[in-house]
Order: C-alpha cells, then structure tokens, then sequence
C-alpha cells in the first residue's frame, strides 16, 4: 500500500511525504520479495545479467533486493535497502536520474495513481530499453471512489480504457494482466480505515504492519494472468505486464 499526503506536485506535499515516509519505514521492517504474490512473476522476467528498476519500494519490494536500482523519497527506505544491496537512490518517478533505455525490467507498484502521471509515464517509457518488460499496479473505475481514497493520497482512479490508451501513446503494450491488491470491498470498512488512518495514523499504521500486512500476505491469492486485459468489471485494482515496443 502506497500512502501519499496531499496533491503530490506540490513542494508542500512532497515535505509531507519525506516526513511521513521516513517515519513509517523508521518504525517498521523489511519484508523480502519472496513473500509477495508477484514473486513468480518476478522470477520469471528477472533475466541473468538484465538490469533493474523499482520505483518507490519502500520497506516492501517485489524485486530482488541486491542488484536491483530503486528510486526513494524516504531516507530511512534508502539506508535499508542499500544495506541489503540495493543501488538505492534519491528521487521521483517524475525525474529518473537514469540514462534512456538503461533496463530490462521496471517495477512501479501503486505508484502512477498517487502523482502526476504524465511525466512519470514518459519517464518509466524513456528508461526501459526497447522490448523490455514494465510491471505496474492501478486502481480502476472512478465510480469506485471512497473515503479511503482520499486519504490514501490517490488523485484518480483509471478507467481501464484511459489507462490502455495512455500506455499506448509511450510506446507500452498491455501483454498480461491480473486482479491484485486487497482493499475491502465494503464501504463501510473503507470509511472506517479511513476514520483511523485520519485520526489515528500512527495506531493504524501499527495495526497495518504488524498484523494486517502478515495476515495478507499469508491469505494472498495466487496471481492469476492472463493475456491481454481481463474482465475488469468487479475488479477493484489491476496489475498489467507491458511490453516496451515503441521507439
């Protein structure tokens, strides 16, 4: 789960989040990639020698640690990360400090809802190398809006045909898709999550990481992919497998 505070293109905000960020990822612990769901996915496009990107992984990365570059706003992710091998480095998905076509395979998980997208688009599209692999997470159907929305920092929910499209005018093709993430499906749990991590973040965080987070992982389902995209008419998130094939 990506927290962002406030409209993320502001300077105000992005104070906001290095605050908050530096102090959850402080407080909490590392969790191994092997622990997700997207670790067979992972293992999979994960080719010997092919270079690494994950944007923003905080203390919960889906890539391999060591070897693997990660962009970071929170110094405290950055300290640990880069102790477990990581080629951690301070900046924004806005303004990768990387050369054009420099990976094989990105990772941008619950990333591209919480900020301006277009730049963060052609930023993911300009540092993958022709033919490589970009895995994200989205949330999907802005008439799904809730309470735990705003609070947690989403500026849009997507309709899957936007989100295709913008993919496509960067030269990323949709090959694979599946359901992912785990937000309840009741909106009276979404109001009450959002009550407590408005009121009561610190207590809400507590709760999330030391009891919500090892409850999901163990309850997770397997990912189940499928070409193209899938029937996303019940579906709340999606995670898409795309290809780079423009110029």
């Amino acid at each position: 789960m990506a927290l962002m505070i406030g409209s993320a293109s502001s300077p105000d905000a992005v104070a906001a989040n290095q605050r908050f960020y530096d102090t959850l990822w402080a407080d909490t612990y590392l969790i191994q990639p092997e622990r997700f769901n997207t670790w067979p996915l992972v293992r999979e496009l994960c080719a010997p020698g092919g270079r690494r990107l994950e944007i923003a992984p905080g203390l919960r990365p889906r890539l391999p640690i060591a070897g693997t570059c990660c962009i970071e706003i929170s110094r405290a992710a950055l300290a640990r990360l880069s102790a477990h091998g990581a080629l951690a480095a301070r900046a924004t998905a806005a303004a990768l400090p990387f050369a054009d076509a420099a990976f094989d395979l990105v990772m941008a998980m619950d990333i591209i809802e919480h900020v301006d997208d277009a730049p963060v688009f052609r930023e993911l599209a300009r540092v993958l190398r022709p033919d490589g692999t970009l895995v994200l997470s989205s949330p999907l159907h802005p008439e799904n809006w809730t309470s735990f929305d705003d609070v947690v920092g989403h500026l849009r929910r997507y309709r899957p045909e936007e989100l295709l499209a913008r993919l496509a005018r960067h030269g990323l093709t949709l090959e694979r898709s599946a359901i992912y993430g785990m937000q309840p499906r009741s909106r009276t749990l979404s109001r009450l999550g959002a009550w407590w991590l408005t009121r009561r973040r610190e207590q809400a965080m507590r709760w999330y990481n030391r009891v919500f987070m090892p409850i999901g992982l163990v309850c997770a389902k397997r990912l189940r992919l499928v070409p193209g995209m899938i029937d996303v008419t019940c579906v709340d998130e999606v995670l898409l497998v795309c290809r780079r094939t423009g110029a």
